[in-house]
């Protein structure tokens, strides 16, 4: 479902941010959050050819964006960490791989009266681990990938879609705002 003032993710995005989910999930759970540029990839085919041919691109199609891994994020809420980022006009977009504890809405009235509450969510019997993987250009568009890690034994689920991480698909847009 896409909201009414966002236009729909452009394909390219959508299967970039599942091609950076593909590329995280490889490494497993329990990551750090990541970030990553998107950068016009025939650009980066004339601007850095044997950088290109590292990475296995040797042709692209108009409009194709490649994802560039950025260092590690500073420590901190990943709020504070992200008002930080800026990125120039060279980059059209950024993805952001992140996991976080998502619990049912029973559990809410408790975590008031716990001092640590994420403490208590990594503990918690009903907890679902989700990594999100959220990805913006500068026109707006979003797409997203959830993974929710499956249980004991089971296998993960994945959800796709433009508006499943508003709020954090508008701090990665603020990234790509202009000073």
């Amino acid at each position: 479902m896409t909201a009414p003032n966002s236009p729909p993710p452009p394909p390219s995005l959508q299967s970039v941010v599942a091609e950076v989910e593909r590329h995280v999930d490889e490494a497993g759970w329990d990551q750090p959050p990541q970030l990553f540029a998107l950068v016009d990839t025939e650009e980066l085919l004339r601007a850095e050819p044997q950088l290109a041919g590292t990475m296995g691109i040797v042709a692209a199609r108009p409009g194709q964006l490649t994802p560039v891994a950025q260092e590690a994020l500073a420590e901190g809420p990943l709020d504070e960490v992200l008002a930080r980022v800026q990125f120039g006009e060279q980059v059209l977009g950024v993805v952001l791989a992140h996991e976080v504890v998502v619990l049912p809405p029973s559990a809410e009235p408790e975590l008031d009266q716990v001092e640590d509450p994420a403490e208590y969510a990594a503990r918690h019997d009903a907890r679902r681990d989700v990594r999100m993987v959220v990805g913006v250009v500068r026109d707006g568009s979003s797409a997203a990938v959830l993974r929710l890690r499956g249980s004991e034994g089971a296998a993960d689920e994945r959800v796709t879609g433009p508006d499943l991480a508003p709020g954090l698909a508008a701090a990665l847009l603020a990234t790509l705002e202009q000073p």
